[in-house]
């Protein structure tokens, strides 16, 4: 297993995520049996890095990971759970939430903690001091109940910027963000890493696959990637493309089956650094699956526009989910007021008289409406999620 250091901690490369924990033939219930088999395999072969959160199954996962976990020796892994600030208000009180994590974790301390999902939408709130979220844990930081304070995000570059700008620059030791090969230019992961760096914050990675696309790519792209490597799996190739990252400390793998495990570990058990050409094989896939509206984001749309929308932002959440559903652009929607979402497009045409690449843009407009309003919205999913964990008895 390939480990890094961070603060006095060895972690291994791969960290266990366990959003998506393997499931019974009702496609809700958490298998408990196979999840142990596969808590003990990752522990056996060298993965020590554990991920869960309040939302993860509705509330179970903290508990059967803590079921699992707490069968072997406290200093044989590394916890990390989140505050989720990005839930409805019944969540904001940190201590009643925190306290609850502990017990269903059944550990007395998290050897690193995250203010969840900081995007546009919740930020309000983790930076209200009414909440007194960040106070509150650096203060169990400094009692010894956290080792490590940290924050994830599906923010765009401007509101990460703003938080390592606020109070929480000041506390946060790593971020957790979206990173892969194809997020690598159409989500701005490139500058994300780069301003983290200019900060010297560790990165975590999430979505290293991007919910799995990368890891089922067509025939082509399949056997493009096998002609270089024939041993690597496909999903392997997006685990070599972050290890070449210095900066990335835990590459986090949602597993769902004992397959899975065990190639990802595979993977992780040295590394095997990409050639040049391996890498513009990747970016041709990546462009290749973006297939994008060429918006350069010069803006000039904007200033005819009657609406005043924000026509390029609008356009590359438009690119983004032409690809796949992805929780960041849909967050990105959400948070903007309503008379300016796309569906506010009056069809005028005057974008498109002036933009230079002669974008359709109301036709864009029109077609992200659509994908809007037939797609999961964040804000409906966390109150699922919230009421579903409120039904879970407490031990």
């Amino acid at each position: 297993m390939i480990y890094n250091e961070f603060a006095g901690e060895r972690i291994s490369a791969l960290g266990f995520g366990t959003m998506r924990l393997p499931l019974k033939e009702d496609g809700k219930t958490i298998d408990r049996d196979l999840a142990f088999k596969m808590v003990d395999y990752a522990l056996e072969n060298g993965v020590n890095y554990f991920d869960t959160a309040v939302p993860y199954h509705s509330g179970m996962s903290e508990i059967v990971i803590g079921d699992a976990l707490s069968r072997h020796p406290r200093e044989s892994f590394l916890l990390a759970d989140k505050f989720p600030g990005h839930q409805p208000a019944d969540s904001y009180d940190p201590a009643a939430t925190f306290e609850t994590q502990l017990r269903r974790c059944k550990v007395d301390c998290f050897d690193f903690y995250l203010m969840h999902n900081i995007t546009e939408s919740s930020w309000d709130v983790y930076s209200n001091p009414e909440h007194g979220i960040l106070k509150y844990f650096v203060e169990q930081k400094k009692l010894g109940r956290i080792k490590h304070l940290g924050f994830s995000s599906h923010a765009e570059l401007e509101l990460l910027r703003t938080i390592l700008d606020s109070e929480y620059g000041e506390h946060m030791e790593f971020c957790q963000i979206q990173l892969n090969y194809l997020d690598w230019t159409l989500q701005k992961a490139r500058e994300k890493c780069d301003l983290l760096a200019s900060r010297n914050i560790p990165v975590w990675v999430m979505e290293p696959l991007r919910g799995g696309k990368l890891a089922n790519l067509c025939e082509r792209h399949t056997d493009m990637l096998k002609g270089l490597r024939p041993d690597e799996s496909t999903a392997a190739w997006g685990f070599r493309w972050l290890q070449d990252f210095p900066e990335v400390k835990v590459v986090l793998s949602g597993m769902s089956d004992m397959n899975q495990m065990v190639d990802n570990i595979k993977t992780f058990e040295e590394r095997k650094p990409l050639t040049g050409s391996e890498k513009d094989a990747l970016a041709q896939i990546a462009e290749d699956l973006k297939s994008s509206v060429p918006c350069t984001g010069c803006r000039y749309c904007c200033d005819g526009c009657p609406m005043a929308l924000d026509i390029p932002t609008l356009v590359a959440a438009y690119n983004d989910l032409s690809v796949q559903f992805s929780l960041t652009p849909m967050m990105r929607l959400e948070s903007m007021p309503e008379e300016k979402r796309p569906h506010s497009c009056i069809g005028c045409g005057a974008c498109t008289g002036i933009c230079p690449q002669k974008i359709d843009v109301p036709k864009i407009m029109e077609d992200l409406a659509a994908i809007y309003d037939r797609s999961p919205k964040w804000s409906e999913i966390c109150v699922q999620r919230a009421a579903e964990a409120a039904k879970i008895k407490e031990d």
